[in-house]
């Protein structure tokens, strides 16, 4: 899909973007990115840790039925 952008397809959509937010919002906006991909990041780090630890990251299928009958 990505494959045929050439340098003056990334200039229109750098353009487009920076219509739709303005410049003051951009760093505001890349600062927020940042943070989201860096908790998703700690999240899959965590769920692996406990992977190897032994503990059960998912929840088993009676504590789904209990949460669905509550």
């Amino acid at each position: 899909m990505l494959n045929n952008l050439s340098g003056w397809h990334a200039l229109v959509i750098l353009a487009i973007v920076l219509l739709v937010f303005g410049s003051a919002k951009l760093p505001e906006l890349a600062r927020g990115l940042g943070q989201s991909v860096r908790i998703l990041k700690d999240e899959v780090r965590d769920d692996a840790s406990e992977e190897k630890a032994g503990v059960s990251v998912a929840p088993s299928s009676d504590e789904v039925a209990e949460r669905r009958a509550s």
